[in-house]
């Protein structure tokens, strides 16, 4: 299969401490891929350099077969690529039509606001419905669900999703994964998912990666990933 996304050797961190040694991983084209470790592992940091809001240091991305290393994030959000960051980072003040086009900054998501709305109300009906509500009155499903439309309003060609169960009850947890999945098949859109709840991350995943301290442990197939003793262990067991 053709790869969206290939990172090889990537080293990064804040200020002078660093973070990731020699991060290779890549998300095939149509594909759900999964970052799972426990916290502190630095799959947050992952996400961070892909969208270019930390530097690389050492290392390549190459994004739809083209290297953006050095290309500035503004530019990587042109290109299609999209973070839904952790803690959902919604403006509460705003209504959710407004966070929605919030969503639609870049040059090409502009022109297909209308188009983009329709897209985003197919696969999130409960927001149409709370359109000219504060988010920040939303209950924390609908907030996570917002951030995601938000994210798809830029018209990613690659989505990354920043720990979307987190601070939800597993009901909510496991229909904003399975909104994910549908994401994939309805749009074909290439998604990254990061999760901490290693369990709701295989189960929708098609390929995965463990992430421990700032290195690449592990990876497969996420149904074979899933059946690892090493993983039931240190993960699945805790769910």
């Amino acid at each position: 299969m053709e790869s969206i996304l290939e990172i090889d050797n990537l080293h990064t961190g804040y200020g002078k401490i660093p973070v990731l040694w020699g991060v290779s991983l890549r998300v095939e084209k149509g594909s759900i891929t999964a970052l799972i470790g426990s916290n502190g592992a630095g799959k947050t940091t992952t996400l961070r350099a892909i969208v270019g809001v930390l530097p690389t240091w050492k290392g390549r991305i190459v994004f739809m077969g083209e290297d953006v290393t050095k290309t500035p994030s503004y530019l990587r959000v042109e290109k299609g690529i999209v973070l839904v960051p952790e803690g959902r980072g919604i403006f509460p003040q705003m209504t959710v039509y407004e966070n929605l086009l919030m969503g639609a900054f870049n040059r090409r998501a502009r022109s297909k606001i209308g188009d983009s709305l329709e897209r985003v109300f197919n696969i999130f009906p409960r927001l149409k419905e709370r359109l000219n509500q504060k988010a920040g009155t939303l209950s924390g499903g609908e907030q996570q669900m917002l951030a995601i439309a938000r994210g798809l309003m830029a018209l990613p060609k690659l989505l990354m999703v920043d720990e979307a169960s987190l601070g939800l009850a597993p009901k909510l947890a496991i229909e904003i994964m399975e909104l994910i999945k549908r994401i994939r098949e309805e749009e074909g859109i290439s998604i990254l998912v990061v999760e901490q709840n290693v369990h709701y991350a295989l189960n929708i995943a098609d390929y995965a990666y463990v992430l421990e301290t700032g290195r690449i442990r592990m990876e497969g197939p996420a149904n074979e990933i899933a059946k690892n003793p090493e993983i039931i262990r240190a993960y699945l067991g805790m769910h």
